[in-house]
């Protein structure tokens, strides 16, 4: 077993036209390389796990419980379980690193 991840060399998963994701994890997280191309948008949902995450490349709109705001690289957001909320790109790509506790099984591919 390695400690340690190449994530350039794992297959993206589709999420939604426009958005992809690379999923790596653990027992009780999991981490989620993920890219929005730019005017794709990832549409409002919930779900119960607690979500986390940082933004890396471009900007990103997000939208969480009704609060809406322009992320750029170096910004931060926690989402707790059942909350709605909603991912943008405008102009350019986002690239964001989320984390998911619990797992999620359906981003264990």
């Amino acid at each position: 077993m390695s400690y340690f991840i190449d994530a350039s060399s794992r297959n993206p998963m589709a999420l939604v036209p426009g958005a992809r994701t690379r999923t790596f994890w653990g027992e009780n997280m999991l981490l989620s390389l993920v890219e929005v191309d730019a005017g794709s948008v990832v549409p409002l949902h919930t779900h119960h796990h607690e979500q986390g995450g940082v933004i890396l490349e471009g900007e990103l709109e997000m939208g969480i419980g009704g609060e809406v705001k322009l992320l750029k690289p170096g910004d931060m957001y926690i989402i707790p379980g059942d909350v709605e909320h909603y991912a943008k790109a405008h102009a350019v790509k986002a690239v964001a690193l989320d984390i998911f506790s619990p797992v999620r099984e359906e981003f264990q591919y």
